[in-house]
């Protein structure tokens, strides 16, 4: 990687180039036509804006790097070299165990010393060779999705003075739509002194002329590192504000800890996105590099159902909650030519839907609705990829299942096994309850054929 592009290139040529330089069409690391967007007005200390280069350099070697062609069509082999200010806190930091849980893959960060702050001359940005914050009493994840809705109006409502930044990631598409919508809401009941949008348009830059070397294609699709850019992100901008400045991560502890629904699905079906164990690796190995900020996720005991059951202001949440998008691959449907945003067969969709029931909000439009007969025979079809995590989810919800399949993605904290244990017997019994509620014809049979 290099944020300097004006130094010599002298890798051989397999060897890929992530060149650094927001807005400008060299760069190999796109993040949106004018800097901003994202970059105006605030500046992180060193240490966290060299985390949040790991982030994008990780992110972005990630989607260039597809596993198919691997000995076990899974795991890579990454050397990534970064430029830092402090190689030997990095040297000790740990990352690449982090890494490794986070994308199943085998890492090696080699930093190397740069003198030259990853933001210097980036349009927005403060000239002034100190950290310069937004004014915010906190960062807060915003993907769009319901959960990241639910902990903005929770965090809002929980302390009436609190002025949060929302930071959000996308590479534009439905979800990009969403948190845009999401966000005048929101902005128009909190008010706009209240709530500071921090968008980040990033992605592997396309090939052009005026770049040094072009990244190749195609582009792998399972981006379990997406959450690293995500928070590294939000680390800098918090940092910017005071290393005591909260991020905050709403997820229900359900998915976080995402316990395998079939002995099958150990691999891409079963992300350690916020894990406990990556979160907690990834805030020791901050701390080491300078960035101790701490990281929070208030709903890491709590199901999604039960996420919105104790919402702070239920009202809102109700109303906005159909404009909130969870799916994990809201433009698919286009193709088939049925409605874009949330697909209805994917997990998370599913998950969605359970909770939503789960208070009696489930009305919301799918491109595909699991109860519809003839949705539910396209998606029954062993033929058909689209029903995978919908016979998945049946399977492992229904099962007889022992307490020890909780560590089944991952280590636990010691203390709080029995706690973990039961957010995921309650999100089971929540898509039990759902499913079991309303299910009709070839749905029906086979889910009492598991019962």
């Amino acid at each position: 990687m290099r944020t300097d592009l004006t130094s010599s290139v002298t890798e051989p040529d397999e060897v890929r180039l992530l060149d650094w330089a927001p807005a400008r069409t060299a760069a190999t690391i796109q993040t949106g036509d004018t800097g901003p967007e994202f970059f105006a007005d605030w500046r992180p200390p060193r240490p966290a804006a060299d985390l949040f280069l790991l982030g994008a350099a990780v992110y972005c070697a990630d989607k260039t790097a597809p596993r198919r062609g691997t000995p076990d069509s899974w795991t890579r082999e990454v050397t990534l070299r970064l430029p830092v200010e402090d190689t030997a806190a990095w040297h000790s930091a740990g990352f690449e165990a982090t890494l490794r849980f986070l994308t199943g893959d085998h890492w090696e960060i080699s930093p190397y010393n740069s003198d030259r702050h990853p933001l210097a001359s980036v349009a927005g940005v403060p000239s002034e060779d100190q950290p310069i914050g937004l004014d915010v009493d906190g960062v807060c994840l915003f993907s769009g999705g319901l959960d990241s809705l639910c902990g903005v109006i929770d965090l809002l409502e929980e302390d009436p003075k609190r002025r949060l930044c929302l930071l959000s990631h996308h590479e534009g598409g439905q979800a990009s739509t969403a948190q845009q919508f999401l966000l005048d809401a929101l902005s128009e009941h909190y008010g706009a002194e209240r709530i500071v949008s921090r968008r980040l348009y990033l992605r592997p830059a396309p090939a052009n002329i005026h770049q040094a070397r072009s990244l190749p294609r195609p582009r792998e699709n399972t981006t379990r590192s997406r959450s690293l850019l995500f928070l590294s992100a939000a680390l800098a901008l918090a940092t910017a504000d005071g290393t005591a400045t909260p991020v905050y991560v709403p997820e229900n502890g359900f998915i976080g800890i995402n316990v395998p629904l079939t002995r099958s699905r150990v691999g891409s079906a079963s992300t350690r996105t916020t894990h406990p164990h990556f979160m907690n690796q990834l805030g020791a190995a901050a701390t080491v590099i300078g960035v101790p900020n701490p990281v929070l996720n208030p709903y890491r005991l709590s199901t999604k159902g039960e996420m919105l059951a104790e919402s702070r202001n239920a009202e809102l949440l109700r109303r906005l909650a159909p404009i909130s998008v969870s799916c994990s691959h809201p433009e698919t449907a286009r193709y088939v030519g049925r409605k874009q945003g949330n697909c209805g067969y994917c997990f998370p969709c599913l998950i969605r839907r359970a909770s939503l029931a789960h208070v009696g909000w489930d009305y919301d439009e799918y491109a595909y609705d699991v109860f519809d007969e003839q949705d539910v025979t396209i998606l029954l079809n062993r033929r058909s990829r689209r029903g995978a995590d919908l016979r998945a989810v049946i399977a492992g919800a229904f099962a007889e299942r022992p307490d020890r399949d909780v560590l089944r993605n991952g280590p636990l904290p010691q203390s709080e096994r029995a706690a973990f244990t039961g957010v995921w017997r309650r999100g089971l019994a929540e898509l039990r309850a759902w499913l079991a509620s309303r299910a009709r014809g070839a749905l029906t049979e086979l889910v009492e054929s598991r019962s």
